[in-house]
C-alpha cells in the first residue's frame, strides 16, 4: 500500500508538470523562478546587507513598485489602509460623526452630522479638538491619516475627546459611543427651476442608486420634468451602481458596457426595460474630474442617444480592477479586463510602463494645450465610432461631451491663482467663520447668509490677510479678480456654516454649464438627433 501511494504521488506531479508546461507555456516555472529570486534577493538583504533593515517595511515598499509596472491603476492597499479603502465604496464606516479640517496642527470640527454621536455627545461646529482619551492631539503629530485612527473605531466602543470651544477659557470634555455613520453618494438633490431637476453624484458607491431613487422620489414631489445629472469631479467607484443608474433611464435592452481581458470572456450588461424614468429629457454634466464609473454613465447614455452629455472631455479611466485579498490582511486592486461603451471604444486613456509621470500630468498637459479652453484643442487618438442614431464619437481616452463648455476665465489673474492654489483663500473663509460663528448661524438661508457677507467688506480683509501671510497684495489685479475672490470666499463661508448642498447651489448659480444645461432644455433638445 505505501508502495502503491507513493507511486500515485510521482505519477500526480509528472502530470502537473507535463499539463502546466503544455498549456501554459512554461509560464508556472517562469512565475516560480522569479518568485524564487525576489526570496533568494530578499535573504541576502537580510544576511548580509552591511546595516539592519526592517524587512517588513521593504517587502511593503516593493509591492507598489511591482504593480505600478503593469498600469497605472493596479495598486498595494496595506492591511491598516483596507478599511478606508471600503468605507469609501460601502457608504459607512464606525466613528464618531464628524467633518474636520487640520489648521495650525489643530483639529477644527467643521460640521457634525446631524443626528451622529458627536452631536448626541455635545460637541458642535468650531471646536478644537485637543485631546483625544486624555492624551494630547496638537502639532506636527495631527495628520488626516493619525486623527482618523483615533476617531473611527468599533461600533459601541467609547472616545472621549477634549475641545477648546470658541470664546470660552477652559478645555471641555466629551465622550463619545461610536457607532456606524452613513456617508452619502449624492450630496445636492433640488430644482433649478420650476421644471429641471438637480443631481449631484459625488461618487458611486454600494448606496448610490438606493440615494437616487429617493432623490428622484422628492424631485417628482416637486414636480421635476427635465433632470440634470452632475458628474463633474466624480472620481468613480462601482461599475454595477453605475449599471443599475444607467438601468434606470434607458429601454429594454440597451447595452450598457461591456468588459473584457486577457483571462476574462466578454461580458455584456443590458438594460432590463424596467426603469421609471425612460422618458424623461436627461442632461449628463462631465469634465476632466470625471473617471471610471462615471464614464460608464455618460457612456452609455451618449452611445444610446438617451440624453445629451454637457461639459468638457472626462479623465479616461477605462480599466476594470478586481480586489483581492492577502493573508496578512492587505489588498490588491488589480486590473483584470478593460471596459468599452455601447459603440465599441475603450474610454481608457493611452499609457507606456515606465512612463507614470506623463500620465499623472496628462490633465496639466491638456490644461496647457488649451483643451479647457476650446473644444479645437481636444485631441482624440483613437479610432471613429458611432452611436445607435450614427453620430461619431471618438474612443482613445475619456468621453468628449456632446456640448463642449469652456472653463471661464473671465477675472482670473496671477495674484487670484496664486491666492487660490495656496490655500489661503479656504484659510482665510474658515478663520472668518470661526471668529463670527454666532453670528453667522442666526443666518438660516443662503440668501440671508449672502446678504449679510456682502456688507462685511471680505475682499479688503482677505487682501490684508493675505499680506500678513505672505502673499503681495496687487491691488489691480485684486479689483480685476474681485467678482472670483468674492464668490470663492462666499462659498466657502456657505459651505462652513450650512451643507453641501446650499454650496451647489450658490455655485451653480451663476455657472456657464448649467446655463448651457437650461437652455438645451428650453429648446427641447435634451434627445439626440440624427
Amino acid at each position: 500500500m505505501p508502495l502503491a501511494l507513493a507511486g500515485c504521488v510521482v505519477l500526480g506531479i509528472l502530470l502537473g508538470t507535463f499539463f502546466s508546461y503544455h498549456f501554459s507555456g512554461n509560464r508556472l516555472s517562469i512565475i516560480g523562478s522569479g518568485s524564487n529570486r525576489l526570496n533568494d534577493l530578499l535573504q541576502l538583504i537580510d544576511n548580509q546587507y552591511v546595516d539592519s533593515v526592517n524587512m517588513e517595511e521593504l517587502v511593503e515598499n516593493a509591492l507598489p513598485q511591482i504593480l505600478s509596472e503593469l498600469d497605472p491603476h493596479s495598486v498595494y492597499i496595506s492591511a491598516k489602509d483596507v478599511q478606508s479603502a471600503q468605507d469609501e465604496l460601502q457608504g459607512s464606516f464606525s466613528g464618531v460623526g464628524i467633518e474636520f479640517v487640520i489648521r495650525k496642527d489643530t483639529i477644527h470640527v467643521q460640521n457634525v452630522i446631524a443626528g451622529g454621536p458627536a452631536e448626541n455627545a455635545g460637541l458642535i461646529a468650531g471646536d478644537k479638538i485637543i485631546s483625544v482619551d486624555d492624551k494630547p492631539f496638537v502639532g506636527k503629530e495631527v495628520t488626516n491619516e493619525e486623527a482618523m485612527r483615533r476617531l473611527k473605531g468599533p461600533r459601541g466602543t467609547k472616545v472621549k475627546i477634549g475641545v477648546v470651544r470658541s470664546h470660552q477659557s477652559k478645555p471641555k470634555y466629551f465622550t463619545v459611543t461610536r457607532d456606524n455613520i452613513t456617508t452619502k453618494s449624492i450630496s445636492s438633490t433640488y430644482m433649478l427651476d420650476n421644471t429641471t431637476g438637480y443631481v449631484r453624484i459625488k461618487n458611486f458607491g454600494e448606496t448610490t442608486y438606493q440615494e437616487l431613487i429617493s432623490s428622484l422620489s422628492l424631485l417628482s414631489r416637486k414636480g421635476f420634468k427635465n433632470l440634470v445629472i452632475d458628474l463633474r469631479d466624480n472620481s468613480g467607484g462601482l461599475m454595477q451602481t453605475a449599471i443599475q443608474i444607467a438601468d434606470e433611464f434607458l429601454p429594454k435592452g440597451r447595452l450598457i458596457v461591456y468588459t473584457e481581458g486577457r483571462k476574462q470572456p466578454r461580458q455584456d450588461f443590458y438594460s432590463s426595460g424596467h426603469g421609471s424614468f425612460q422618458d424623461i429629457p436627461l442632461v449628463i454634466l462631465i469634465n476632466e474630474g470625471s473617471a471610471s464609473a462615471s464614464e460608464i454613465l455618460a457612456g452609455a447614455i451618449q452611445d444610446n442617444d438617451r440624453g445629451t452629455v454637457i461639459g468638457r472631455r472626462s479623465f479616461g479611466k477605462g480599466l476594470v480592477q478586481q480586489q483581492i485579498g492577502l493573508r496578512d490582511g492587505s489588498m490588491v486592486r488589480l486590473t483584470i479586463a478593460r471596459y468599452y461603451s455601447p459603440s465599441g471604444r475603450c474610454i481608457q486613456k493611452p499609457y507606456e510602463t515606465g512612463k507614470d509621470k506623463e500620465y499623472e500630468e496628462d490633465l496639466l498637459t491638456r490644461y496647457n494645450r488649451g483643451e479647457y479652453f476650446s473644444q479645437d484643442s481636444i485631441k482624440h487618438t483613437g479610432p471613429e465610432f458611432h452611436t445607435l442614431l450614427g453620430r461619431t464619437v471618438y474612443g482613445g481616452g475619456g468621453i468628449t461631451p456632446d456640448l463642449f463648455v469652456p472653463e471661464d476665465t473671465t477675472g482670473i489673474t496671477s495674484y487670484y491663482k496664486e491666492a487660490a492654489m495656496s490655500g489661503l483663500i479656504i484659510q482665510f473663509a474658515f478663520e472668518y467663520t470661526d471668529e463670527h460663528r454666532d453670528e453667522l448661524k442666526t443666518k438660516k438661508t443662503v440668501s440671508e447668509l449672502l446678504a449679510h457677507l456682502k456688507r462685511q467688506n471680505l475682499l479688503e480683509k482677505f487682501a490684508d490677510y493675505g499680506e500678513k501671510n505672505g502673499l503681495q497684495r496687487r491691488n489691480l489685479m485684486l479689483q480685476k479678480s474681485q467678482n472670483l475672490f468674492e464668490k470663492y470666499i462666499y462659498s466657502r463661508i456657505i459651505y462652513n456654516m450650512l451643507d453641501e448642498e446650499a454650496w451647489m447651489e450658490y455655485l451653480n448659480e451663476d455657472d456657464p454649464t448649467i446655463r448651457s444645461t437650461l437652455d438645451v432644455f428650453k429648446k427641447n433638445a435634451a434627445f439626440p438627433k440624427k
